[in-house]
């Protein structure tokens, strides 16, 4: 009886693969390199939508894919067996920013070379990746110094301003003295068809203040709604 339950509960009998060592291993080396990612995201994430649950999300997936591998090994029948499991999983939840999708699977190729013990190769690829990411974010490259502004203004959707043009000649107008460039997005009814709202995408002139082309749009539409957004490009809008 003593030997049957030991040999149930003899772990390197229920793999035949890994000791309690290589888990041990595995999990910690994923756990302290997943964790060096999540720090170097934190010192180099620039816009307002750093989320905390994203980064423990890094971590918990490398050591998550780190013991999956562990698992699957170069058994064919457990990977599908795997994949049928995770299959029913749904993600619904948007990434905010595209750099977030390379973070997530830098930790799950951490995980994967963890968890086939290719530990030399997760600590080197961390390393490289991450130096990578911080000279990138030191120096700042590839930034465009190129800024524009989204521009939204109401007009009366019928009728003539008091030039005798039509409000969207006056605003283009305004634009035109106040922009570098301007483009025209879109037009639509607003307030049941009461006010017609134009959105366009324009690069102000360096000595132009938005408060000032905003206080000039207001002159031309009756004081309905005119708006500058900058930065658009760096938040949820």
């Amino acid at each position: 009886m003593t030997t049957d339950l030991t040999s149930i509960f003899d772990f390197q009998d229920l793999s035949g693969t890994f000791s309690v060592i290589d888990v041990l291993i595995t999990l910690v080396l994923s756990f302290v390199l997943t964790s060096i990612v999540g720090v170097v995201y934190q010192k180099t994430h620039r816009h307002i939508s750093y989320s905390q649950s994203f980064v423990q999300t890094l971590v918990l997936v490398g050591m998550v894919i780190a013991i999956i591998m562990l698992v699957v090994g170069s058994n064919i029948a457990r990977a599908f067996a795997l994949v049928g499991a995770l299959s029913v999983i749904r993600f619904r939840n948007a990434v905010k920013e595209t750099r977030d999708v390379g973070f997530l699977f830098l930790a799950m190729a951490i995980g994967m070379t963890c968890g086939t013990r290719f530990y030399i190769l997760a600590i080197a690829a961390t390393v490289v990746v991450c130096a990578v990411l911080l000279i990138m974010f030191r120096f700042d490259w590839f930034k465009a110094n190129i800024q524009r502004q989204i521009i939204k203004v109401q007009v009366p959707a019928d009728g003539q301003a008091d030039s005798g043009k039509s409000y969207d000649e006056e605003v283009e107008k305004i634009l035109a003295d106040h922009c570098t460039s301007f483009e025209l997005v879109s037009a639509e009814s607003v307030r049941g068809g009461a006010l017609t709202e134009f959105s366009y995408t324009a690069q102000m002139r360096n000595t132009v203040k938005p408060h000032e082309l905003v206080a000039k749009l207001r002159d031309v539409n009756y004081g309905q709604k005119a708006a500058v957004l900058t930065g658009h490009d760096q938040t949820d809008v």
